[in-house]
């Protein structure tokens, strides 16, 4: 995610593909006065959470069509206990990243950040929205849809409707008519 709405101190955020980039990360906790996190249902992570890690993870795969990949991302997990005077601030949080950067030559990539859920570790992508921190749940996706002979969703329409949208019909594919 890239930036592009105005924030409480005059920073831009403009959004790309819902993936947000440490050097995004870092601008956006250099503006911040305090930390708020959330998952995507409104649940409110507790104000007294830890940065318990920051790593740069590094997975080499190969997916279901015999290609071999390569994805990068940092990794921060938060976690909470019974410390409930603990208040990490933006502040705080870019010193632990610069540190991080400097001892593991962390690159500009994607974010995941790890947070228990009920009952198992959840990985979500990162957002900013109306001044939080959002964990957006993450989906796996086949990465070799062509290989496995996933078709694309095909939009449904109403018959009555053609005349209507001047929706055309590409009958090269169809198995019927």
């Amino acid at each position: 995610m890239s930036f592009n709405k105005p924030l409480s101190k005059k920073i831009t955020v403009v959004k790309i593909l819902n993936i947000m980039k440490l050097s995004e990360f870092k601008h956006l906790l250099s503006n911040l006065e305090t930390l708020h996190f959330r998952l995507e249902n409104g649940h409110q992570v507790p104000v007294h959470f830890h940065v318990t890690e920051v790593g740069m993870i590094t997975k080499k795969f190969i997916d279901c069509g015999g290609n071999l990949r390569t994805e990068n991302y940092i990794n921060f997990q938060l976690w909470y206990a019974h410390d409930y005077e603990h208040r990490l601030n933006p502040s705080k949080l870019l010193k632990i990243i610069e540190l991080s950067e400097r001892k593991l030559d962390l690159i500009d990539t994607e974010i995941e950040v790890e947070y228990q859920s009920s009952d198992t570790i959840g990985k979500y992508s990162l957002d900013f929205e109306e001044g939080q921190l959002v964990l957006k749940n993450k989906q796996t996706n086949c990465l070799a849809e062509d290989f496995c002979g996933i078709t694309p969703i095909k939009k449904k329409v109403q018959l009555s409707e053609l005349g209507k949208n001047k929706v055309s019909i590409d009958k090269t594919n169809s198995k019927c008519c």
